[in-house]
C-alpha cells in the first residue's frame, strides 16, 4: 500500500503518492534546508522593510515550505505542524498584501484555510473529537494557537466568496476559531486572537449573537495586549467607530496611528501591518463625515 502526502499549492489541495519508505534521510536533510530557505525568505524584522519589494520574498517563502512539505516525514509532527502553519500565516498576507484579483485572493484564503486545517488534523485527538462531536468542538480539543487563529483568519476572508456557506454555519465557525485562540494565547500576533474577534463582532455581531458593543472590548484589550500593532485601531476606527458614527473615537484613534508611523521602532514591531495600518489610516482619515 502506498501512503498518501498532501501537498498544498495555491487555490487546492493536491496530492502526491509516495511508497512506503520513499522518505530518507536525504528527503529530511532536504527539506530541512527548504525550511531555511523559507524562513530567510519570510524575515522581515533582520534590515529596511519595503513592502512593495517584499512580494517576491514571500511568495518565494510559499514556494519553498511547499516543497519542503511533502519532503518532511510523517513522524516529524511539529515540524510538519510548523510548516503547515507558516504556509497558512504567508497566503493570508499575501492575499491582505497583494493581490487585487477577486479570484486570485480568494484561491489564496482556500489554500491558508485548508493548510491550517491540514495542521489542526495532524492532532489524533482532535481528529477524535472532530469525529465523535463536530468540527466545532474539534477546536476547543486543539492546543495549536497558530493553527487555529490562521484558519479563523482565512475562512473568514474566503467566507465572503461564500455567503451561503458563511450564513449556515460558516461565521459560527469562525467565532470559535477565535473565541478558542483567546483561551490559548490572546498575547499571540500582537494580540490578534482579541483584535480578530473584535473585527469579527464589529461585522457579524447579529450572527454569532454577541451584541455589537462587546467589539470594543476586545478591541481595547487587543490594543493593551501590544499597542505597537496599528492594524488593531486602524480595524477599529473603520469598522466601529464610523459606522456607530463616533467621530471622536474615530478620529482620536487614527490620528493616533499616524503619530506613531512616524516612529521607526514602532513600525519596525510589525512592519509588514504596520505598513498596511500607515496606509489605511491615511485613507480612512480623509473621509468626510
Amino acid at each position: 500500500m502506498r501512503r498518501v502526502v498532501g501537498v498544498v499549492g495555491l487555490g487546492m489541495l493536491t496530492w502526491v503518492l509516495v511508497a512506503p519508505g520513499a522518505m530518507t534521510v536525504a528527503d529530511a536533510t532536504a527539506a530541512g534546508d527548504l525550511v531555511r530557505q523559507a524562513r530567510t525568505c519570510y524575515d522581515r524584522w533582520s534590515g529596511p522593510f519595503d513592502f512593495d519589494g517584499y512580494e517576491a520574498s514571500l511568495r518565494s517563502a510559499i514556494a519553498l515550505w511547499e516543497q519542503a512539505l511533502p519532503l518532511l516525514p510523517e513522524a516529524a509532527i511539529q515540524s510538519r505542524s510548523e510548516t503547515l502553519n507558516s504556509l497558512s500565516r504567508a497566503y493570508f498576507e499575501l492575499a491582505e498584501g497583494y493581490l487585487a484579483d477577486p479570484c486570485e485572493r480568494e484561491a489564496a484564503y482556500e489554500a491558508g484555510k485548508d493548510a491550517a486545517l491540514a495542521s489542526l488534523r495532524l492532532d489524533p485527538v482532535v481528529v477524535e473529537t472532530e469525529a465523535r462531536e463536530g468540527f466545532r468542538a474539534s477546536l476547543r480539543a486543539t492546543s495549536d494557537v497558530a493553527a487555529v487563529f490562521w484558519y479563523g483568519n482565512n475562512i473568514g476572508q474566503w467566507l465572503n466568496y461564500h455567503l451561503e456557506i458563511a450564513l449556515s454555519g460558516g461565521v459560527s465557525d469562525v467565532a470559535a476559531s477565535f473565541e478558542r485562540s483567546v483561551e490559548l494565547d490572546e498575547r499571540y500576533s500582537g494580540g490578534g486572537p482579541q483584535r480578530a474577534l473584535g473585527l469579527l463582532l464589529a461585522r457579524a455581531y447579529f450572527v454569532v449573537g454577541r451584541q455589537h458593543e462587546d467589539a470594543v472590548l476586545h478591541f481595547e484589550r487587543a490594543i493593551e495586549l501590544d499597542p505597537t500593532y496599528l492594524e488593531t485601531r486602524v480595524s477599529y476606527a473603520e469598522h466601529y467607530a464610523r459606522p456607530t458614527r463616533d467621530r471622536e473615537l474615530y478620529d482620536r484613534l487614527l490620528d493616533g496611528v499616524l503619530a506613531d508611523a512616524l516612529d521607526p521602532e514602532i513600525m519596525a514591531a510589525h512592519p509588514f501591518y504596520n505598513h498596511r495600518a500607515m496606509n489605511r489610516a491615511g485613507t480612512l482619515a480623509a473621509y468626510e463625515w
